[in-house]
């Protein structure tokens, strides 16, 4: 059958059947979904069998949920019902999956959980009975997947026991005679099921120890269909917290199941834990599989050399919330930060042949131990970075990027030298005890002894200081290399700040930076100016009674912006004094009296002419302000000329970002 129905579940405590009438490409228009509902608690496995192969297919659905208990469902046409709930006391079910009893019709409903047993359930009467129990995992059980295969059912189940078993499931025929008494046979479960007046034998077919850590997911190459039937490969793909996925099958000569020769891939190093779930594409030719930390791996069986797997291109992205994301000057990239802790940078992968251009992730400068917050950019190759800490980090991007950078974009090397200096380090390291990315330079990595030397085991040897590896590229790299080949050096940290860092802006001609940290007094909200050339504290301004949620330098350099959680915003213009760089002094603000917002201002910015700015906050409203009656203005006095220049934009929910063009309209407008 066309695969045109998905099941998922999930923390809303309902499943939801989608079922798409399309013919090429998935879209909203063609997606119909039925929602069902009826667990008290999150949903945490779904499986779901067809139980005929009529047009007007009806559907057995089974799901697993936090309330401890196992509901079955039935859909017919676009009618769904539970039909079932199986009650497991205090325990959990951690997975589910749906099949048929060899040669017949009845289904089969395995389930697995914390008391590490598989309970198998027979639908007899129209009743889903407990039938037998499988012991042998001593831990929780985090898989199990059924496979048809010819006249056999095999179930495979894997645990954080780190071990796979595999279960065979078949007729016993009558006809055999007992065997000796003193042969030694395998345990056999044997049930009969009323309706059909079968027996069937189950029986451990395979102990799989391979992996060192606990197995979160096995499951089969998919069926494909072969002279009009559909064949089984007898092959498995299991996940783990050991950072490896592995395929296994049973040996052609001996039939013991082995880890398939050579076919162990996974990451090595860096900040990450293992493998969560893994799945094999309909072929077998490639084996995708997604980690602790939200990447997805996917690898690709080569051609000619079956037992080799290269790791191919991927999307990637934040796996928590997105704070703060900025456009390189030039437009060629992006860097955001996220409450995952990282910074990440994408830009466009230009093909040589082709013309179709994606952006991809292509580093991560940073790897922290913070929630990130804010950044800015200083230059192109330059950025400073604030996260739930009080020091704000500067970082420089290193040789081994900007080559790559321009392999991977497609931009010439010299336009990209113009905006560097020669003495570059080549990357950037986190020492073993450290916080910070340290510089490498090309004198500091360790050489590869030749072959005829001794190398000596020491624990210096087993444990590099420097896990940096530069690496040319010409394709966006896998997630192993972003983790620990990518970042940037940090060359400079900056203290002043009493608080947590919530906001950082850098002034148009890199000279100046901007930053404000949480406060709930007046002493903490004060804004601090920092020169970018010695890194020092140049000024602080201190005007807002609590946090300062966004600054913003207007397009001439004359003036900064700041709006507050104190429901006000304070303008700061630049008047140069020779000694030691800007002084800003305050020329307009709004108080209790003039303010138009009635919640915190989230977001502001400038009209690309530096005449007006915008301000976007809860409540909702997202004004326009400037000097609209110039009649009125003097030029030591903008305290009372700038007022709103437009009628409130009512947004219809809270405003948590606004952005203007840096560029006028053709007619003139913004």
């Amino acid at each position: 059958a066309s695969e045109t129905e998905l099941i998922s579940g999930g923390s809303d405590k309902q499943l939801i059947l989608w079922e798409w009438k399309g013919t090429r490409a998935w879209n909203n228009q063609l997606v119909k979904s039925i929602p069902l509902k009826g667990h008290a608690e999150a949903v945490c496995a779904v499986d779901a069998v067809y139980q005929s192969d009529e047009p007007d297919l009806s559907l057995l659905i089974a799901s697993a949920a936090s309330d401890s208990t196992v509901r079955v469902w039935s859909r017919h046409g676009s009618e769904a019902k539970c039909i079932e709930i199986l009650q497991f006391g205090n325990g959990f079910v951690m997975d589910v999956c749906l099949s048929f009893l060899p040669g017949s019709d009845v289904p089969i409903l395995a389930c697995g959980g914390d008391d590490c047993k598989i309970s198998l359930f027979i639908q007899q009467n129209g009743q889903f009975q407990k039938t037998l129990i499988l012991p042998g995992h001593e831990d929780w059980i985090r898989g199990i997947e059924w496979a048809v295969c010819g006249e056999d059912l095999f179930l495979s189940s894997c645990a954080q026991d780190c071990l796979i078993r595999i279960w065979k499931v078949c007729t016993k025929s009558k006809q055999i005679p007992e065997t000796e008494d003193d042969s030694i046979r395998l345990k056999e479960n044997v049930f009969t099921v009323k309706d059909t007046n079968t027996t069937y034998a189950i029986t451990l077919e395979s102990v799989l120890a391979g992996h060192e850590n606990w197995v979160y997911a096995v499951h089969w190459q998919p069926s494909f269909s072969k002279d009009g039937s559909m064949q089984q490969p007898m092959r498995i793909l299991s996940a783990s917290m050991d950072k490896t996925v592995i395929i296994w099958e049973p040996d052609k000569e001996s039939g013991v199941w082995l880890e398939q020769a050579s076919v162990r891939v996974g990451e090595v190093g860096g900040n990450t834990l293992g493998f969560f779930d893994c799945q094999f594409s309909p072929d077998g030719s490639m084996i995708i599989a997604h980690a602790f930390h939200g990447a997805l791996h996917l690898w690709k069986q080569a051609t000619i050399n079956k037992k080799e797997w290269t790791p191919e291109v991927v999307i990637s992205g934040h796996f928590n919330s997105v704070e703060d994301v900025k456009w390189d000057p030039e437009g060629e990239f992006i860097i955001s930060v996220g409450s995952d802790q990282t910074t990440r940078l994408f830009a466009p992968w230009r093909r040589k042949q082709e013309t179709e251009v994606t952006w991809h992730e292509i580093a991560r400068p940073q790897v922290h131990g913070y929630d990130m917050r804010c950044l800015a950019m200083i230059g192109r190759f330059q950025f400073v970075s604030g996260a739930d800490e009080k020091v704000l980090r500067v970082f420089c991007a290193p040789k081994n990027f900007i080559e790559n950078f321009s392999n991977i974009t497609g931009i010439p090397m010299e336009k990209l030298r113009s905006h560097q200096s020669c003495d570059l380090p080549e990357g950037a390291t986190v020492p073993a005890l450290g916080l910070s990315n340290k510089a490498v330079f090309e004198g500091d990595m360790a050489v590869q002894p030749a072959e005829d030397e001794e190398t000596f085991n020491t624990i210096s040897n087993q444990y590099p200081e420097i896990y940096f590896q530069p690496l040319i590229l010409t394709e966006p790299p896998p997630e192993d290399h972003l983790l620990q080949n990518t970042l940037w050096p940090e060359i400079q940290k900056l203290y002043g700040h009493g608080y947590e860092i919530f906001c950082v802006a850098c002034n148009n001609s890199n000279t100046v930076i901007a930053s404000a940290c949480k406060a709930s007094k007046k002493e903490h909200a004060a804004i601090i100016l920092w020169s970018t050339t010695s890194w020092k504290k140049l000024q602080s301004l201190s005007f807002h009674n609590l946090t300062v949620t966004q600054l913003a330098f207007s397009p001439n350099d004359k003036f900064l912006l700041a709006v507050s959680r104190d429901r006000n915003w304070s303008l700061w213009r630049k008047q140069d004094s020779s000694e030691s760089g800007p002084v800003f002094s305050c020329c307009a603000h709004t108080d209790k009296n003039t303010a138009v917002h009635s919640r915190i201002i989230w977001s502001c910015d400038w009209t690309p002419d530096s005449k007006y700015f915008v301000t976007g906050s809860r409540d909702k409203k997202v004004i326009v302000w400037g000097q609209c009656d110039l009649s009125v203005t003097t030029e030591g006095n903008m305290l009372d000329s700038v007022k709103p220049c437009s009628t409130v934009l009512d947004a219809g929910d809270s405003v948590t970002a606004v952005s203007i063009n840096h560029v006028l309209t053709p007619d003139g407008r913004y």
